[in-house]
């Protein structure tokens, strides 16, 4: 009687054999293909993963020298899509320096980003809080303390909860 070929139990072939491990790079390489990670976000991710240290850094610099892995592209990347998200300067450097970039590097993306804060500052505001200014002390406080969370400097946080003051002040006369 000929062998059943489609018993799946075939004694060169265990169920419980595992695959082998892919390398740091090959794990590094395969998580900046799904976004940018800055170094020190890719190393710490590769050592969760179990990777000895050595072999993480030796992938990381694999990955900076064939340009895969850039924290200068990651901080341009972060800088762009936070700001399109509505959050301020001071969030961002906060961001940007826990991820182990240099005050100098983000000074420079900061600048380079282009955004004029206090018309972002104010579409939050209208976002949140629709196109009603309050002369309320209370409500102008909580106005406030929502762009101060979101990264706005206190300079502009001001000059739009005052002007929604004047603003009203002026519609009433």
């Amino acid at each position: 009687m000929p062998k059943d070929r489609s018993d799946k139990s075939s004694p060169d072939k265990q169920p419980s054999e595992k695959r082998e491990k892919a390398t740091a790079y090959a794990k590094g390489l395969g998580m900046l293909a799904r976004r940018e990670h800055s170094r020190r976000e890719l190393g710490r991710k590769l050592r969760q993963g179990g990777y000895e240290a050595d072999e993480a850094v030796a992938a990381l610099d694999r990955l900076g020298a064939q340009h895969y892995q850039d924290d200068e592209r990651f901080g341009e990347m972060l800088v762009r899509s936070r700001a399109a998200q509505g959050y301020g300067p001071a969030r961002l450097r906060a961001e940007l320096k826990s991820h182990g970039l240099s005050d100098a590097r983000i000074r420079a993306l900061l600048d380079a980003a282009e955004v004029d804060w206090a018309a972002s500052a104010a579409a939050q505001l209208r976002r949140r809080y629709g196109g009603k200014a309050s002369a309320d002390p209370a409500e102008k406080q909580r106005r406030a303390q929502f762009l101060l969370r979101r990264g706005f400097p206190a300079a502009t946080v001001r000059g739009l909860t005052h002007a929604e003051v004047d603003e009203l002040a002026d519609e009433s006369d």
